[in-house]
């Protein structure tokens, strides 16, 4: 039987470590990360409260030109944030407050936007993987506790075979 779950689970690269020693180091991964994204792939972030993930994001939208400010969408669950040029448009989706899984996240309709847009799904780990066999993963680790260290540690993990190729260790900024 656990050779069976093998041939089904997806393909796995990476993952590549990517150390982070600012807000603004996390915004220009954000940027470097945009050049190899198109129309289609679903990113998946995670990491504490203050982790940067919506600074990373922010950085996406800088880079993929998009309209209007990434800000969290916290209290509003999802924005749309159209391509000021011929790019797809970005979806930047925070699940911190959804409990449920892939049920409750479908009157986003996050399904039908993914082909024509890449979707950031902030707290997504258990919630959108059914959406699609290739997804990026990033997780972003930092001090805990009360303090002011900066470095954040990024580890990125390619899913399915979109990603299979694509080596992310270039994206180190």
């Amino acid at each position: 039987m656990e050779e069976i779950a093998k041939w089904n689970a997806p393909v796995e690269s990476g993952p590549a470590e990517i150390t982070v020693t600012s807000p603004e180091r996390m915004r220009e991964l954000g940027r470097r990360l945009a050049t190899v994204l198109r129309a289609g792939d679903l990113l998946m972030l995670s990491g504490e409260l203050g982790a940067g993930k919506t600074t990373l994001t922010r950085g996406l939208g800088e880079g993929m030109g998009v309209r209007g400010a990434v800000t969290s969408p916290t209290f509003v669950i999802a924005r749309v944030h159209p391509s000021l040029g011929d790019g797809p448009p970005l979806v930047h989706v925070d699940a911190y407050r959804l409990s449920g899984g892939l049920d409750e996240m479908e009157d986003l309709d996050l399904d039908v936007s993914l082909p024509d847009s890449v979707i950031v799904v902030e707290w997504g780990e258990g919630k959108v993987e059914e959406l699609t066999d290739d997804r990026l993963r990033l997780r972003i680790d930092r001090a805990v506790g009360d303090t002011a260290d900066e470095v954040r540690h990024v580890t990125l993990t390619g899913i399915g075979e979109r990603w299979a190729a694509v080596d992310l260790s270039v994206l180190a900024v």
